[in-house]
C-alpha cells in the first residue's frame, strides 16, 4: 500500500500543480470554449471573479503539499471535492473528457484508503466533546 500511496500522491500532486499553474501562466493550449450549457457553466464560474483564482490556488497549494509529503492527508481531503467535480463535469457535461475525471478521482480515492487511519475520527456519528 505504501507504493500505491506514494504513486497516487505524487501523480495527483503533479496534475494539480500543473493545471493550477496553467490558469495563471497559460502554457497549455486549449481548444475553443464549450458551447451551450457547458460554456454557460464555465463562463458563470469565471464571471464571478474570485472562484477560479481561489480553486486554482488551492490546487497549487494542494499539489505542492502532496508532492512534498507535507500534510498530504489534509490536502487529499481538500482536493477531493475538486476531483469529484472534475469527474462529474467531464462525465456529464463533456463526456469525451471522462478520462481526465477518472485520472483525478482514482488516485484521490486510493489516498483516501491509504490515509484511512487519519480519517476515521471524521466519521464518528456522535463525537464526545
Amino acid at each position: 500500500m505504501k507504493i500505491t500511496v506514494l504513486i497516487s500522491r505524487v501523480l495527483l500532486g503533479i496534475i494539480y500543480l500543473i493545471f493550477g499553474l496553467d490558469y495563471f501562466f497559460k502554457f497549455i493550449p486549449y481548444q475553443p470554449l464549450h458551447p451551450g450549457v457547458t460554456g454557460a457553466f464555465v463562463a458563470g464560474l469565471k464571471g464571478v471573479g474570485y472562484f477560479y483564482p481561489m480553486i486554482k490556488s488551492i490546487q497549487i497549494l494542494g499539489g505542492l503539499s502532496l508532492m512534498f509529503n507535507r500534510y498530504p492527508a489534509f490536502s487529499a481531503v481538500v482536493l477531493f471535492p475538486i476531483s469529484l467535480n472534475v469527474l462529474l463535469f467531464h462525465t456529464i457535461l463533456v463526456p469525451s473528457g471522462w478520462l481526465m475525471g477518472v485520472t483525478l478521482m482514482l488516485p484521490n480515492v486510493l489516498l483516501g484508503v491509504g490515509y484511512w487511519r487519519y480519517y476515521k475520527a471524521m466519521f464518528t456519528m456522535k463525537p464526545v466533546v
